[in-house]
């Protein structure tokens, strides 16, 4: 079981704020949070050192970029223990943007872009011929309706 960690409501005041948008300045975070922006820095510097905080990401809006089509894969292996092989393999594969390991029907859940439907044919083809893969179910994104961080406090 993992430890507990050192996190106090200030911490995830800070996460919170960040969450919602990644490039606010630490001096901005500060005045919501009631603390010097050197404390931020210092608490930031804490979270990433424990890994909490792995990254800062963006939110792209992959429609505006060509990519037209997002859809989920639900992958079956011919064994589970062919995983972390098939896993690398999908590493390769650049339209391949999230891959899980799950309980239930699939082995494997894939969110998947793709520019149009030929291209998602391509896509599919060269996911389908990754050694250890049995079958692949498609189910294409029709809309996005919620994409959000976890909220940890109310506004």
């Amino acid at each position: 079981m993992d430890k507990i960690l050192d996190i106090d409501n200030v911490d995830l005041k800070i996460i919170s704020l960040l969450n919602q948008d990644a490039k606010t300045p630490y001096t901005e975070i500060a005045k919501k949070v009631f603390v010097s922006s050197g404390t931020v820095h210092v608490r930031m510097r804490k979270l990433e050192d424990m890994g909490v905080v792995k990254s800062a990401t963006l939110n792209i809006d992959f429609s505006k970029l060509g990519y037209d089509i997002s859809a989920f894969l639900g992958i079956y292996l011919e064994k589970s223990s062919l995983y972390d092989n098939v896993i690398e393999m999908l590493k390769q594969i650049p339209e391949v943007i999230n891959a899980y390991y799950t309980t239930g029907n699939y082995s494997i859940f894939a969110k998947i872009i793709c520019k149009d439907t030929n291209h998602l044919r391509t896509v599919l083809d060269n996911i389908q011929k990754v050694d250890g893969i049995d079958r692949t179910e498609t189910l294409i994104v029709l809309e996005e309706s919620i994409n959000r961080p976890i909220q940890f406090f109310d506004k």
